[in-house]
This record gives C-alpha cells, sequence and structure tokens, in this order.
C-alpha cells in the first residue's frame, strides 16, 4: 500500500558482520507480528542469509519463526521496527532493498485464508557504524 516508505532513510547500520535498517509498516492500521511472514535484507545485491534474520519489534528482537505466534506484540504504522541479518557492508554509500510480506487478518478473500501482500522498497544510503549512532 506505501511500499515507498518500507525503509527509513538514513538509517543503514553496520557492526561486527551485521547490517540492520529501520522499515516501517506498508499498510495503514497496526499488525500482530504474527502477521509479519517474512522479509529480505539485501545491500548491493547480496542478500543476507535467511537464517540470520533478526526482526525487533517494540524492543525485542526475535526470529521469524518466533513471531508466527506471537499475537501481543503489534507493529504500529507510526512505529519503525529494525530488520538485522549476517551481511559484512564496508563503509560508503549503498543499495538496500527490503521486501516484506505480511498477512491482513481482517480481510477474508476464501473461506481459509486472508489477504497476503508482499511490498518492496529500494532506497541509496550512507551506512553508519554503530560507533556513530551512539555518539
Amino acid at each position: 500500500m506505501i511500499p515507498d516508505r518500507i525503509i527509513e532513510q538514513g538509517t543503514l547500520r553496520a557492526r561486527d558482520g551485521r547490517v540492520a535498517v529501520e522499515v516501517r509498516l506498508p499498510w495503514y492500521r497496526a499488525l500482530p507480528a504474527s502477521c509479519i511472514s517474512g522479509a529480505t535484507l539485501t545491500v548491493d545485491g547480496a542478500e543476507a542469509p535467511a537464517a540470520s534474520l533478526r526482526w525487533e519489534l517494540n524492543g525485542v528482537e526475535s526470529t521469524f519463526d518466533e513471531m508466527k505466534t506471537n499475537t501481543r506484540s503489534w507493529w504500529f504504522p507510526t512505529d519503525s521496527a529494525v530488520l538485522s541479518g549476517d551481511l559484512a557492508v564496508d563503509a560508503g554509500e549503498h543499495e538496500v532493498r527490503v521486501d516484506l510480506e505480511l498477512y491482513i487478518p481482517y480481510i477474508i478473500i476464501a473461506d481459509d485464508q486472508v489477504l497476503h501482500i508482499e511490498e518492496h522498497d529500494t532506497k541509496t544510503m550512507t551506512v553508519r557504524q554503530n560507533e556513530e549512532v551512539d555518539a
């Protein structure tokens, strides 16, 4: 719905072989963590391994498997989440792509299915080392 605003500009961080970027919900209503079914994080064409991906929502970091049954944490359209993964990134400017897969639980499309959306965003930004963020 709002794919060009998924990646928060200027939020690419790198430290110790991991990268992280802040992302926003591309939907107009809040969703529980269980509705975030997957994501990919790609920097300069290199994709972070799926097993290394972590999602930080409301200060709590989780794997996508851990989020499957999490209906207590909610992602609100005004809040950023953090997507991170194992990927070595040098200083400088990089092309960042995030692909999100979401379930919309209140839009029923068949007797046993709810709406499933896939949204994508790509932005070019300069990586910040965590030391710069903490300063």
